[in-house]
């Protein structure tokens, strides 16, 4: 058994192996960069090592400083976690040089399955289904076009060495490939140091089927059934499931057992999760899953296997890295009710889910659920690191239960200043398609107008609102003069919401005004909005794109400029684009008009809250 384990990562993931090893008696030690320091996981381990500047490549990238601290702490062993190195061949191979002990798969398998072509190869070579696609050597854009021709649109173009929805773009005509290989291209040198691509098929109504493999040195490998991660946004995943909702028996055992055969075709040992594609059009079938890649790791989504199994994985994994054999057998593993896991991310779905910074002066959760997260209330967001607060893990008998739940835990979850995808998590989980099962990767894309939360107040905050004034003057607003600024009887008063004022009528009942650092802050499903009465002369909104002055969301870098001063554009257009946190972001006009003042250039480097331009309408 191992005795002493170092996790070479941090936030969410650190604190969730903390939790297992020292329920197994394991000492814990943490690293962390400079900006890290008071974060909760290095509070919560036995010991913590600092290991550099707030940038990843600077400080938890560094392979040189992750095998230092752990030969100066005394550490048998080394667990990645997930993202960072997690799926480095050069470092697992440097932790076992070094007489550690590495808590994930072989290097061997790593590397097999790392490049997206030579897997896709190597699991046809061993009777796995694979997509149709393009996986050659030449790389240039008129091969590539010519390929993508031949394939048939839509085409799916994905960087070879990509993950995590970075480095994909799909292409529906072929005048639109050009652009979108470029694209695909400039984002996976950013990510991955490495611009190959493959092409697949598109298809189009897909369905993101994985399942949970393991496997350990005695020659052992089990599945612990599907999961489904449909749900996504550009790629990335939003909600997950387990089991996969429409999966029959039949279905289950085919594509269980791919997925085991395509562990054992790598000598698979530890945790890891084969990916497939299938073709939802007419439900779940067989002859319609293809593999698509193998994460050679634990993945995010983890909870949901471990609670409809019952299993806890980061034990499994310590145990088999540990040259323990397998816990339990196929036979004895089965599937118990339903699981769902939501990711709360630090972002602004009113602003096209732009990152969103700062401080997390309230950060709530409702109880009775399963919560990881990588932050406390008083932390800070970074812009240094993923932007995910928490994941909301929920565990019913039933599928619609489970939704039911699921709704109810994001809308309330509580988090200020720093805006969220809560309210759009919650509108997700209570759609009737997603209730009914009605689910593919292009759902979110589908229904964006009905899940994404209005930036505007509704009706029923502004009640709210107008309800909490009019209620009885008690707690920390009780003596504020002037607040109550109608009879209770008229039940009619001016609010301001938001920073926009309205007449409302007040709802029945009373919701809550929570007091946070100044500010009377009313929390409705998952969003949060500022609550003051009227100041005298105040006229709606003020500021930000309501004047048409774009700002940098959060730091970046400016790798495209599309207009200069003077230019005339409409609503929707794309003006510039940013990247941050190795993902393009698009900066858009907010309304038909002209430029009136555009400040950046190709390659500037501008903070947070930088005015990046300025639209005027046409009568300015």
């Amino acid at each position: 058994m191992i005795r002493s384990l170092l996790i070479a990562n941090r936030g969410e993931i650190s604190r969730r192996i903390i939790r297992t090893a020292r329920r197994m008696g394991i000492r814990t030690i943490a690293v962390h960069s400079d900006v890290d320091a008071a974060m909760p996981f290095v509070r919560e381990a036995d010991e913590a090592v600092c290991i550099g500047p707030a940038a990843a490549r600077e400080s938890y990238l560094v392979q040189a400083k992750l095998l230092d601290a752990a030969t100066k702490t005394g550490a048998e062993a080394i667990h990645p976690g997930y993202g960072f190195l997690s799926e480095n061949a050069g470092f697992a191979e440097a932790v076992q040089a070094a007489g550690l002990v590495w808590v994930g798969a072989p290097p061997a398998a790593i590397r097999a399955m790392g490049l997206k072509d030579a897997a896709k190869k190597l699991m046809a070579d061993a009777g796995v289904p694979v997509t149709p696609g393009y996986l050659g050597e030449d790389q240039s854009p008129e091969h590539l076009q010519r390929e993508a021709d031949g394939i048939g649109y839509p085409v799916l173009i994905k960087a070879v060495a990509g993950g995590g929805g970075k480095g994909m773009r799909r292409v529906d005509a072929a005048q639109d490939f050009a652009e979108a290989l470029a694209s695909c291209k400039r984002e996976a040198a950013a990510s991955f140091g490495d611009d190959r691509v493959l092409l697949e098929k598109y298809v189009v109504n897909p369905r993101h089927i994985e399942v949970q493999v393991f496997g350990d040195s005695h020659g052992n490998a089990v599945h612990l059934f599907e999961r489904d991660c449909s749900l996504q946004r550009r790629h990335q995943k939003v909600i997950e499931e387990a089991p996969a909702p429409g999966m029959d028996a039949t279905t289950r055992a085919a594509v269980c057992a791919a997925a085991v055969k395509a562990a054992r075709a790598v000598d698979y040992v530890g945790a890891g999760t084969i990916e497939f594609i299938a073709d939802g059009s007419d439900g779940l079938r067989p002859d319609r899953i293809w593999f698509m890649e193998m994460n050679t790791r634990l993945q995010v989504e983890h909870p949901v296997t471990e609670a409809i199994t019952g299993q806890d994985l980061v034990e499994w994994q310590l145990r088999v890295a540990g040259g323990e054999p397998l816990p339990l057998q196929q036979d004895q593993l089965a599937i118990h009710g339903w699981a769902m896991e939501a990711r709360l991310y630090a972002e602004n779905p009113a602003t096209g889910f732009l990152p969103s910074t700062g401080p997390l002066q309230r950060l709530r959760f409702p109880e009775g659920i399963r919560i990881d997260s990588g932050v406390e209330e008083g932390n800070d967001v970074s812009p240094y690191y993923d932007p995910m607060i928490a994941k909301l893990v929920v565990h019913a008998p039933t599928r619609p239960a489970a939704a039911q739940a699921l709704a109810k835990a994001a809308g309330e979850t509580q988090v200020w200043p720093v805006k969220t995808n809560a309210g759009f998590l919650a509108r997700a989980a209570r759609h009737p398609d997603f209730v009914e099962g009605n689910i593919d990767t292009g759902f979110i894309e589908r229904h964006a107008d009905q899940l994404i939360p209005p930036a505007e107040p509704d009706e029923a905050v502004v009640s709210a609102a107008a309800a909490a004034i009019l209620a009885p003057e008690t707690g920390p607003w009780g003596g504020v003069s002037g607040f109550r600024l109608n009879a209770p009887a008229d039940r009619r008063v001016s609010v301001e919401v938001g920073g926009s004022v309205y007449l409302a009528e007040a709802a029945d009942d009373s919701v809550p005004l929570h007091d946070i650092d100044g500010m009377r802050i009313l929390f409705a499903d998952g969003t949060g909005w500022a609550v003051d009465e009227p100041r005298a002369g105040h006229g709606g909104v003020a500021g930000g794109v309501a004047d048409g002055a774009l700002l940098a969301p959060m730091p970046g870098k400016i790798i495209a400029v599309d207009v200069a001063e003077g230019d005339h554009v409409t609503k929707g257009q794309r003006l510039l684009v940013m990247e941050a946190m190795k993902m393009e972001q698009a900066i858009i006009a907010p309304f038909d008009g002209r430029v009136a003042s555009l400040s950046p250039r190709v390659g500037d480097q501008v903070s947070e809250g930088t005015l990046l331009a300025r639209i005027t309408g046409e009568e300015d």
